[in-house]
């Protein structure tokens, strides 16, 4: 069974296309500036990366390219498009449908209904979805959603303090985010260390990122809340903030609410702190040089992640493994140091030396730690094939 997994963007489509007999990529590449008259388009099989530019007006468009280069005689390894069983989404929020499900128009509705809570996220793959349908009718579209994994959060977890039919009625609750990678991280934690019942505390670190308390493989809390602009600071994105200081933010600007709001869905989290990036690996390089504001984006950062790290091992009553993950949590040792700097009353010490030698999946406790650390590298496609195969199975 061959899935391809689609990750959209408003104007991007990255695809990897595994064969879940193996378990076996077969293939990767995408589409940029979708809808410009120079899209870059990309492929990338059996080592080998091929590029060309042409126009793709839209995201259906992008995948019928996709499927052209797969099963071009010259480079591709499809014979057909019918050899794709389906075509997997790493879709983010279904609103009042929830976990993996065959995309209809009922979970585009819900989709469309939930829009205003992920609205960089469900337009565009509502779009794309609509648009495959139409094109593609005999492949099936699976949508993997963000959330799936969180459905086990206890409600306590999971309740705002709010009045009940704002969460009934309105949706509004913790949902919980990058479910795929969390997911991945707890199966893959399971089989390094041996065993299933393990206190994770998984910490997806990238441009998006979030803290995930797991127990037995499954989520209990998660940074994340309603929407993805919550939690952690992301790049550009705010993370937690106090809504009473939206009427006073409106006063001292003169912004309407949904200026206000654009401003913190697009430039806060690191760069509104720093004033210059949201890319951490400029922000290092800006503190050496004695640049204050990218100083303080680093530590509000690490400040932030140490918080859920604390109220996670709380709530799991201590640690068996602490799993960096992520662009910045895979290759930003500096900052994994800062996030478990004097933790060694807690039993959680840091070898300085694996720590900054770390390459792909590796082990970075010293012999001291009663709670392992590890880096181990994200796939969020292969959870989501795994789930798209597991729903066509059934």
């Amino acid at each position: 069974m061959k899935i391809l997994v689609a990750n959209l963007g408003s104007t991007s489509f990255k695809y990897q296309l595994l064969d879940m007999d193996g378990e076996q990529q077969l293939a990767r590449g995408g589409i940029e500036r979708i809808g410009s008259p120079q899209s870059r388009c990309r492929l990338t099989l059996g080592g080998r990366t091929m590029e060309k530019t042409l126009c793709v007006p839209d995201h259906g468009e992008a995948v019928r390219q996709c499927l052209a280069q797969l099963t071009d005689p010259a480079t591709g390894c499809l014979r057909d498009a019918s050899e794709v069983s389906a075509i997997g989404f790493k879709a983010v929020l279904g609103g009042r449908v929830d976990g993996v499900q065959r995309v209809t128009p009922e979970v585009l509705a819900a989709m469309e209904e939930a829009a205003d809570i992920a609205p960089a996220h469900n337009p565009p793959y509502i779009k794309a979805m609509r648009e495959l349908q139409e094109r593609f009718p005999a492949i099936p579209l699976v949508a993997a959603f963000e959330t799936d994994f969180h459905r086990t959060i206890p409600d306590r977890n999971r309740y705002y303090a709010v009045p009940s039919e704002w969460a009934e009625q309105g949706l509004v609750r913790r949902w919980g985010y990058h479910g795929a990678s969390h997911r991945y991280i707890a199966t893959r934690t399971a089989e390094l260390l041996g065993r299933r019942d393990l206190r994770i505390i998984s910490c997806h670190l990238g441009g998006s990122s979030s803290v995930c308390a797991i127990r037995d493989g499954k989520s209990v809390a998660n940074s994340f809340g309603m929407s993805a602009q919550t939690g952690l600071p992301h790049n550009n994105r705010v993370g937690d903030f106090d809504p009473f200081a939206l009427p006073v933010v409106m006063k001292l600007t003169g912004q309407s609410l949904d200026e206000v709001l654009g401003m913190l869905a697009s430039k806060s989290g690191l760069l509104g702190l720093s004033g210059t990036s949201g890319d951490v690996r400029d922000l290092y390089a800006a503190a050496d040089r004695g640049d204050v504001r990218a100083r303080l984006a680093l530590d509000v950062f690490a400040s932030s992640v140490r918080h859920y790290l604390g109220a996670y091992l709380v709530e799991l009553g201590g640690a068996d493994a602490i799993v960096f993950t992520g662009g910045i949590g895979e290759n930003q040792p500096r900052f994994r140091a800062a996030v478990l700097e004097h933790l060694e009353e807690l039993g959680i010490v840091l070898d300085a030396g694996a720590n900054g030698q770390a390459r792909g999946e590796a082990r970075l406790h010293a012999p001291a730690s009663r709670v392992q650390i590890w880096v181990v590298p994200t796939n969020e496609e292969l959870i989501v094939a795994r789930l798209a195969k597991q729903l066509l199975e059934r």
